[in-house]
């Protein structure tokens, strides 16, 4: 009986702690990642073309500096590039400047989660930056995750302004 008892236990214990890294795993930050790197690695041949002229003229610091992400997604998308195209160049021209990414999420999902989420948006876009001309000594990243929307609102409109990574510079 003592070792039926024991047994039942040792199978409940083994099960509780089988189902912790399935936890992890449905993150799928890899996936989400990975996702990134073509985007970025489309990027280097732009950067090649745009970093040829910059040279020959000034380089203005560039209009916008935010960068925005669909739900629960932390890869560069493809109408960001020209910011982040801007944001390159410019660093590239002028060495002395730096740049903080502040990765951010919209308020659905844990703190946790948003956090991290948030740091690999920085991560990424600090990627994109590098690919673009600027030095990684010139980039640092911090993620908010939820903490400092841009709007206060609980719907989509409002979930797409609080998606972003912002260039800030110092």
């Amino acid at each position: 009986m003592k070792r039926l008892l024991l047994s039942s236990v040792l199978v409940g214990f083994l099960a509780a702690c089988a189902s912790e890294p399935a936890k992890e795993e449905v993150k799928e930050p890899v996936a989400a990642s990975a996702a990134a790197e073509p985007v970025a690695e489309s990027a280097a041949p732009a950067a090649v073309e745009a970093s040829a002229p910059v040279g020959e003229q000034e380089v203005a610091m560039p209009d916008s500096n935010s960068v925005f992400f669909p739900f629960d997604v932390d890869a560069v998308q493809a109408a960001d590039r020209d910011t982040i195209q801007a944001h390159g160049a410019y660093l590239s021209k002028n060495s002395s400047a730096k740049v903080r990414v502040e990765g951010n999420a919209d308020e659905r999902g844990s703190s946790e989660y948003n956090l991290g989420l948030g740091q690999r948006r920085a991560n990424n876009v600090r990627k994109a930056l590098i690919l673009a001309g600027a030095k990684e000594s010139q980039i640092e990243t911090v993620s908010f995750g939820e903490e400092k929307p841009r709007a206060s609102g609980h719907d989509e409109e409002s979930w797409a302004q609080n998606r972003r990574a912002d260039i800030v510079y110092k």
